[in-house]
């Protein structure tokens, strides 16, 4: 089950700022007037750890956010299981949990890595920008194309990949998206057919691909 970090965090300091500001206006007078100078250590943990609360929510929401590689779909480029750190700010400012944009900033570029929300779903990618709104993307044979032109790529060598079920053999190459340069993998002999090979990204969308493939 995937835990909602931001909302977990903004319930925590909804909390802990409730106990705070009710013990402010209205118990610490009661206390004062019965003579009792000890706090309650509910209102003692609230005020301790409200501005802690606060620090780290304002850093995962507008800062930077650990994020961990939940699959191998980014392999070479990320292993899973590795822990990075995402810029929280560098395509534009997000409320937390609601995710309302407050701020733009720069747009995805091609061969940008990025974390984001599919569609009508609430766990997190990780991917890389292939196509940008209204270009034509085409994937067949392993050969990628944008716009009717082949990417650009250069073969490294040869290699063996792990598909949780065994080791195939596979080729490394790097591969050029705009100004980004890369490397990716491909199972040599995997050319499996899909029913779709070719898309229109449609306007405010944009094509993510791994770069295992």
């Amino acid at each position: 089950m995937d835990i909602d970090f931001s909302l977990v965090l903004v319930v925590l300091v909804a909390i802990c700022g409730f106990i705070w500001l009710l013990d402010r206006l209205l118990l610490a007078k009661g206390r004062k007037q019965a003579g009792k100078e000890e706090e309650p250590v509910v209102v003692e943990y609230a005020k301790s750890f409200f501005p802690v609360l606060v620090i780290v929510l304002l850093l995962r929401s507008f800062v930077v956010e650990p994020f961990q590689i939940p699959s191998g779909s980014m392999i070479p480029t990320l292993e899973v299981g590795d822990f990075i750190l995402v810029n929280k700010y560098h395509y534009g400012l997000r409320l937390p949990v609601v995710g309302t944009k407050i701020m733009s900033n720069n747009e995805p570029q091609r061969g940008e890595v990025m974390v984001f929300f599919p569609p009508h779903q609430r766990r997190y990618f990780i991917k890389r920008v292939i196509g940008l709104p209204g270009d034509t993307i085409e994937y067949e044979n392993k050969v990628l194309r944008i716009n009717g032109e082949a990417v650009d790529i250069d073969l490294v060598g040869d290699i063996e990949i792990d598909t949780g079920a065994s080791m195939q053999a596979g080729l490394l190459f790097n591969e050029r998206l705009g100004e980004s340069s890369h490397q990716a993998q491909i199972i040599a002999n995997d050319f499996r057919s899909s029913s779709r090979t070719s898309w229109v990204v449609p306007a405010g969308h944009y094509f993510m691909m791994g770069d295992n493939r």
